[in-house]
């Protein structure tokens, strides 16, 4: 503790806010608000205080230089002679951590974006502030979700849907580079674009003959699929027959309950050509350009691949 108290061992206002390098303005503030022990009140009822009120004080100082809204530091200072005073203080960083990780999140984004701007051509960038206007800062993947759950069957097992959604919804990047902006902002385009509406994904889960509908059948065999082809896919191998396609196949199969042969494959390779939509497409083209298309491939380029093997076969 810098400085000396006066002969009783306690100050007035004006000689703590002295010592703590602050305004008395400062201290009666935190005083009123009972953050601030008074040690007593002189004859002319002025406050007085001891040496905790400057410790006291000087903790209040270092919790609001971390930024932490005064109720925090209510909550903190309440306990700080109890057991949860640790527990307090650890949840008001992590608060901040994470506020502030979205705070520079938002900052990159916008940094990047306003570089896209500045380096593209006067007739690049109308179109380029009407894509990135429309993203949130910092992004998020709440129209991407959307998108997905608007075209996948309806009354997916709720474990199987939040594994297709993981596989086909991308991140965006911490830190994009200004052409990762404008890829997250025309894949975030392709999944708000109306024309979704007319999307007939759904006719993969045809009934069966005996009216059943089984969709998940089918997609829980196209994870498998797809998990069998990541290796091959990722190495760049060209399609090929294999485990990877005979578990494609083969869930196709079960879904229509019917057996795998060569006249169901050449009449699969046929139905599967026909079910293209350029969304679809253009969707898995923009999210392979995105950073985690490197790490692991987006379910389109596996798909592509099973689906390029199964053209092979039966040509």
């Amino acid at each position: 503790m810098s400085g000396s108290a006066s002969p009783d061992g306690r100050w007035s206002i004006g000689e703590l806010a002295e010592q703590a390098g602050v305004t008395v303005k400062t201290v009666r503030f935190y005083s009123d608000r009972g953050l601030l022990p008074e040690a007593a009140r002189s004859a002319g009822g002025h406050r007085r205080y001891g040496p905790e009120a400057l410790d006291r004080l000087r903790l209040i100082r270092s919790l609001r230089t971390l930024d932490l809204p005064l109720p925090q530091v209510d909550r903190i200072l309440a306990q700080e002679d109890a057991a949860g005073a640790t527990d307090a203080l650890e949840d008001a960083v992590a608060g901040q951590l994470r506020a502030l990780g979205t705070q520079l999140s938002a900052l990159r984004w916008r940094e990047a974006a306003l570089r896209l701007l500045h380096d593209c051509t006067p007739e690049e960038r109308a179109d380029r502030l009407r894509l990135i206007g429309a993203v949130p800062l910092p992004p998020t993947t709440d129209a991407l979700a959307r998108f997905w759950r608007r075209v996948l069957p309806a009354r997916l097992p709720a474990r199987l849907l939040s594994t297709l959604l993981e596989a086909a919804v991308p991140q965006p990047p911490a830190d994009p580079t200004p052409s990762q902006v404008l890829t997250f902002a025309r894949l975030r385009a392709v999944a708000t674009d109306p024309r979704v509406r007319d999307i007939d994904i759904r006719r993969l889960a045809a009934r069966t003959s005996d009216g059943a509908c089984r969709p998940a059948v089918l997609y829980e065999g196209l994870v498998e699929a797809c998990a069998l082809a990541s290796a091959d896919v990722r190495a760049q191998r060209p399609p090929h027959a294999g485990e990877a396609l005979d578990c494609f196949v083969g869930a196709h199969a079960g879904l229509r309950d019917t057996r795998d042969t060569p006249a169901f494959r050449r009449q699969l390779s046929a139905q599967l050509g026909l079910l293209a939509h350029p969304l679809i497409d253009r969707y898995w083209h923009l999210a392979g350009e995105l950073p985690s298309a490197a790490r692991q491939p987006t379910i389109g380029a596996m798909d592509d691949w099973l689906r390029a093997a199964l053209d092979a076969q039966v040509t």
